[in-house]
Order: structure tokens, then sequence, then C-alpha cells
């Protein structure tokens, strides 16, 4: 007898090996987004500490107003905030993402906010 086509032990090896490819490409897909996420924070942060050194410039003072009469700022799409707080010698800022459970920080000054430890350097946790 001459059979042709597959058993079903040679298709169930097959399925529970297609099967581990595509739990690790959607783990490392996940990661991936991740990073997007804490990125485009981290760039919003960057962008805040322009925006805030043009004000001071301006007006010799830093501010939590963003818009008319304040800074000229938007963050990127998903990102929530930034929430600005005022110090003896510059400010402090934090950011979060609606994806994401992560926040960044940023500061300028003396006043660390953490988890940033360097003036100017935005650090997610």
């Amino acid at each position: 007898m001459n059979r042709k086509g597959f058993t079903l032990i040679e298709l169930l090896i097959v399925s529970v090996i297609m099967g581990l490819l595509v739990s690790i490409a959607i783990q490392r897909f996940a990661n991936t987004k991740e990073k997007t996420y804490l990125a485009t924070m981290k760039a919003d942060l960057r962008n805040l500490i322009t925006a805030e050194v043009v004000y001071s410039t301006d007006s010799l003072s830093y501010t939590t107003l963003i818009g008319p009469g304040g800074l000229d700022y938007r963050v990127t799409t998903g990102n929530t905030g930034p929430s600005i707080a005022l110090t003896g010698d510059g400010f402090t800022a934090q950011i979060g993402n609606t994806n994401t459970t992560k926040t960044c920080a940023i500061f300028m000054g003396t006043t660390a906010l953490p988890p940033a430890v360097d003036e100017g350097v935005p650090v997610c946790r």
C-alpha cells in the first residue's frame, strides 16, 4: 500500500513546535512595545528640560504652567503628565504612559526625584 500524507503524531509535533515559537515571539514583541513607551517618556522629559530652559532664559525662573503664558510643550500621544514641581533652585518632573505602569522622572537643580539621580538625565522604573 502506498499512502501519502502526514500522520497524526507528525501534525501534533509540528503544532507544539509552532506554539512554542509563537509564545516566544509574543513575549519579545511585548518587551519591544514596553521599550518604545519608555523611550517616548524619556524623549518627552528631555523636551521638557529644553522648554524649561528656554522659558527660564526669558523670565529668569522655571514654571509649572504648560500652554499660553507658560511652556511651549506637548507630550507624545499616550503619555500622561508631566507633573512638574518647583524646587529652590530648579524643578522636578515625572511622566507616565497609559500603556504601562512604569514612570520616568527627571530633575534640574540639586533636588533629585527618584529614580533620577543625575541632573537632566531621565530615568524610568
